[in-house]
């Protein structure tokens, strides 16, 4: 087993209100002298594109842009990125926006970097070498994109989402800002944050970097001492500020500290990986086409419960980082932890029950099996996955 762990992260972080301003310096830095920035129609209606495209002009950039981003992207849209991309050549992408605008700009990146097919590059390690500078600019504090390995696209050929998975992904820069969360609907807010909070507590609870069995060089590579870490400070920053973020949308200091949680999660779970959780989660997005977050946030509890026997004491310190007193037995704070995720889920106005999003009796029994053949996710679960066990567990959640 592997004694050996590593820890990736984005080339450089800038992190702070009013960030943005340091744009044009970074750009400049990188090299970049054909510009291109990506992001949907929703951000330049808001104003953040106009705003971001100034402090540009400032230093006599003027990038491209394309501004035709989907929140799942496909790869329809994929070629049309690139297409409108190409006879400009760009050298360094600006990718403002949610996760599914920075994955965007990751795919086009490498299409434009290294010609071929996408699906060239689907799985893991897959990449002939690096790819063009990004700078990626969350507009979301949720799914960590701009510091992960990963972009996820729908192949309209296969008819299911796929990944690219290799550390030749994570962004040159990640520019977080919180100014530029404030304008976030309280749905969005709500779901990208316990997106954050279950790959911080499922990258914390996975399975230890020394157990985990994986052929050559895994992207995801088990729990270690950095990634606790920082899962650690990332669960006890999203529990405290994600209820005010949405209920409060602009309040700066919740942004900031949201912002914060979820770059220290994404930090984590990019290394560390996500588990059964996640891969249980995208089959029932087929069945109830749901925000990613939504959905693996009504799975967190479950998963916590069903996980506890393999990995109590991890599951006991995630009830205290929740509030559950230390001095409290092992198993109490364990189910502390546990009905304070179901609390806030209610405080969020998000769904706990499988019932609640459409999903019946009669669609466990395929949601189970398909999530057990995602196995780069599964090997990292603390409790190993069976048909039985979830079918129940599932069918509990109903």
């Amino acid at each position: 087993m592997p004694s050996v762990w590593k820890f990736n992260s984005a080339g450089q972080i800038v992190f702070g209100a009013g960030a943005i301003a340091r744009l044009p310096v970074l750009v400049q830095r990188l090299g970049g002298t054909r510009v291109a920035l990506v992001t949907d129609p929703g951000l330049e209606a808001a104003g953040l594109l106009g705003r971001v495209v100034d402090v540009l002009k400032t230093r006599g950039i003027a990038p491209q842009v394309f501004a035709q981003a989907l929140p799942e992207p496909d790869m329809a849209s994929v070629r049309r990125c690139r297409d409108a991309l190409a006879d400009t050549r760009p050298d360094l992408l600006i990718a403002l926006g949610g996760g599914s605008c920075i994955d965007l700009a990751k795919i086009v990146a490498t299409w434009l970097t290294h010609g071929g097919q996408v699906a060239d590059y689907y799985g893991e390690n897959k990449l002939p070498g690096p790819v063009m500078p990004i700078i990626a600019i969350p507009t979301t504090a949720g799914t960590g994109s701009e510091v992960s390995p990963v972009a996820i696209v729908t192949d309209d050929q296969l008819h299911m989402k796929v990944g690219l998975s290799d550390n030749r992904l994570r962004p040159a820069v990640a520019l977080l800002d919180p100014e530029l969360t404030l304008k976030l609907p309280p749905p969005i807010t709500a779901a990208t944050g316990m997106d954050a909070l279950t790959q911080a507590i499922e990258g914390y609870y996975g399975k230890d970097h020394r157990w985990v069995e994986a052929e050559g060089d895994p992207i995801y590579q088990g729990a270690n001492p950095m990634s606790d870490l920082l899962a650690e400070r990332a669960i006890a920053l999203i529990a405290e500020h994600l209820p005010v973020a949405v209920h409060q949308g602009a309040n700066l200091e919740a942004r900031s500290g949201m912002l914060l949680g979820n770059i220290l999660s994404a930090l984590a779970f990019s290394n560390s990986g996500v588990s059964w959780v996640h891969a249980v989660a995208y089959p029932i997005a087929d069945v109830a086409p749901r925000p990613h977050g939504e959905l693996v946030g009504l799975l967190l509890p479950w998963g916590m419960r069903y996980n506890a026997p393999a990995a109590p004491d991890k599951l006991a310190r995630i009830g205290e980082l929740l509030g559950a007193p230390a001095q409290a037995s092992r198993e109490a704070r364990i189910e502390a932890g546990i009905a304070r995720v179901f609390s806030l889920l209610d405080t969020l106005g998000l769904p706990s029950r499988l019932s609640s999003i459409g999903v019946r009796a009669e669609h466990i029994e395929d949601i189970v099996e398909r999530s057990l053949g995602i196995e780069r996710l599964n090997r990292l679960n603390p409790r190993r996955p069976t048909r039985e066990a979830l079918v129940a567990l599932l069918q509990e959640a109903l």
